[in-house]
């Protein structure tokens, strides 16, 4: 399993959503379900998946789909889109 295809499956793991509506829009913004419920789960999922541990700074930022990629690429995690 790829990088972005492991980031992709949190995310529908928590949300129960497609993978194909996953984009740069998918954020807690415009995704009504995204709590901090949903947010915790992201944030275990992926720490767990690419072993790392989120700076609490970077759990409050991680608001958007493009944000994780963002916060992994800072850790050396390449997720091509």
């Amino acid at each position: 399993m790829t990088n972005i295809e492991k980031y992709n499956a949190a995310f529908v793991e928590v949300f129960g959503v497609a993978e194909e509506v996953l984009n740069e829009r998918f954020s807690k913004e415009t995704i009504e379900e995204w709590d901090s419920v949903h947010q915790l789960n992201i944030i275990s999922i992926l720490e767990d998946s690419f072993e790392v541990m989120f700076e609490p700074e970077e759990i409050m930022e991680l608001t958007s789909y493009g944000k994780g990629i963002e916060i992994l690429n800072r850790y050396g995690i390449d997720l091509k889109l």
